[in-house]
């Protein structure tokens, strides 16, 4: 009786999992994650909606927290080494704001910050993406893999892949650096679990990524593709540097 309740808690708790990587996958509906800003319509999806997502994926982490028979030993859902956790999450999130300095650097030749009012949505979003995300691919899928016997690097790499599909940041017309940047994250923070014993310094550093990447870059979900910002499309309207504009075409015929 007992190991048939454990076989039922597990595939209950795989089941669970599925449902948060398919919430994941859906994220751009919701307008959170990397699709925080606006729709591909352009519109702002309205807040209920965002706390609905943020809801079901707490609710769903916390389900199998309670559900599994072994979520820390097995899932990694825990701290893990404390100290190397607040070390670990350290070390990625200084990494993570490194690159995203660079990134912006490179991008927009300097720092982007966005309005203030954005802040606190921006660190909602970043947090509770961090923490969905960790618990789905680096604590319950990378854990999974791992009872099932698969190699830990090739364990790795197969949840940082999934994850960077479940994101859909590879879809045409979507910048690859933040695609890149996901695959990186999640490699990262696969090994940091492995090697903490837990998801806390995985999160603490994805969360510190996120969140540097919006104060960097000026977007709370993904950038803009080259020329499409709006400094860049008011820079195309000026006329070029040493130009003057003495009036309008308009205004020239009609003095004639």
């Amino acid at each position: 009786m007992d190991e048939f309740m454990v076989l039922a808690r597990s595939l209950i708790t795989i089941g669970l999992a599925l449902l948060l990587m398919m919430l994941r996958l859906d994220a751009e509906r919701f307008g959170t994650a990397e699709y925080y800003e606006a729709t591909r319509y352009g519109e702002r999806p309205r807040i209920r909606r965002r706390l609905a997502w943020y809801g079901i994926g707490f609710a769903i982490a916390i389900a199998i927290l309670f559900i599994h028979p072994a979520p820390q030993r097995d899932l990694y859902l825990g701290s893990g080494d404390r100290l190397g956790a607040v070390l670990g999450g350290i070390g990625y999130g200084l990494l993570g704001i490194l690159v995203a300095v660079s990134f912006a650097t490179v991008r927009y030749h300097r720092i982007r910050f966005p309005d203030a009012w954005s802040y606190p949505g921006a660190l909602l979003n970043s947090i509770a993406t961090a923490f969905i995300d960790e618990v789905a691919f680096r604590g319950v899928l990378l854990g999974l893999l791992l009872v099932a016997g698969v190699n830990p690097t090739l364990a790795n790499l197969t949840q940082a892949l999934i994850y960077a599909l479940t994101t859909r940041l590879g879809a045409p017309g979507r910048d690859r650096y933040l695609l890149v940047l996901t695959l990186g994250m999640g490699l990262i923070g696969g090994w940091l679990t492995v090697a903490t014993g837990g998801i806390a310094a995985a999160f603490l550093g994805h969360a510190i990524t996120r969140f540097a990447v919006f104060l960097c870059t000026g977007h709370t979900g993904q950038t803009k593709p080259r020329g499409r910002e709006v400094e860049e499309i008011e820079k195309r309207r000026r006329p070029p540097d040493g130009w003057r504009v003495i009036g309008s075409r308009e205004s020239t015929s009609r003095d004639r």
